[in-house]
């Protein structure tokens, strides 16, 4: 029988590969302004559902392309709940630009216990237990521990529509007047994977939803990263407005320079 972790990264995978088939091929619309979803998106989650659901029949199941009931059903069934996106980064993956992820989590009780976040086009997964490992295609990885914001790079997340007069827009001037770089990738999930790994040092997003983040933020903080809310309060899974840096040091810093 396989474990939780192995049938992550199986549907992963497999949700990945029909990523990597339908890339610049993909119907695309609307869900709202500049928030796009294709039909690969759809494709993705329905696989990634059918092996889940088949290796895991008592669990609940919360994707982002579920209905808004259906989401809040698997929330309020008190079961282990899957935590899926099968698409981040579907702006990147409209435009055929090479950055996007399957992230796939399994919480319970609002903690997520195994997290999953595969890269298809560069075939890198990343998986992180609790309490256990964390790894990029089976090696470990490890935060950069970058004390200071002029040697930090760092990364954000805008939500779809942002415009000028956004605090948002001011904490990225802040930050970049402050940091080393600054960079907007466009995948929270593989964002806060970077984290973990020491690619950047920091990053923060207060326009992402759990889905985008469950398993990313696993993975970070197993590394060794420090995540909060923007305000210093404990990271809250259904409401993610938080900053997670490579260090103590380097996340105060990041705090101070937020509205």
């Amino acid at each position: 029988m396989q474990t939780t972790m192995e049938a992550a990264c199986e549907a992963a995978r497999a949700g990945g590969k029909i990523l990597r088939e339908q890339l610049g091929r993909a119907a695309v619309r609307e869900k709202g302004p500049a928030d796009l979803v294709t039909d690969a998106d759809i494709a993705s989650q329905h696989a990634i559902e059918q092996i889940l659901t088949a290796r895991f029949p008592h669990f609940a199941f919360l994707g982002e392309e579920s209905t808004e009931q259906d989401r809040q059903a698997a929330r309020d069934s008190g079961k282990p709940l899957w935590v899926v996106d099968p698409l981040d980064g579907t702006a990147n993956f409209v435009h055929r630009l090479l950055s996007f992820s399957v992230s796939i989590a399994l919480v319970e009780q609002d903690q997520t216990r195994v997290g999953v976040v595969y890269d298809p086009m560069l075939d890198v997964l990343y998986a992180a237990e609790a309490g256990g490992r964390v790894t990029k295609n089976g090696k470990p990885i490890r935060v950069s521990g970058c004390q200071q914001i002029d040697k930090a790079m760092v990364c954000c997340s805008f939500r779809p529509g942002v415009n000028r007069e956004d605090p948002e827009v001011e904490n990225f001037l802040r930050i970049l007047e402050r940091s080393q770089s600054l960079r907007r990738l466009g995948s929270a999930a593989l964002n806060l994977c970077y984290v973990g790994e020491g690619c950047l040092d920091s990053y923060w997003a207060t326009s992402v939803k759990a889905w985008d983040v469950a398993a990313g933020y696993l993975i970070a903080q197993t590394a060794g990263a420090t995540l909060s809310q923007m305000d210093g309060s404990a990271f809250d899974l259904w409401n993610p407005k938080f900053v997670a840096s490579g260090s103590p040091e380097l996340q105060k810093i990041m705090l101070g320079c937020m509205y």
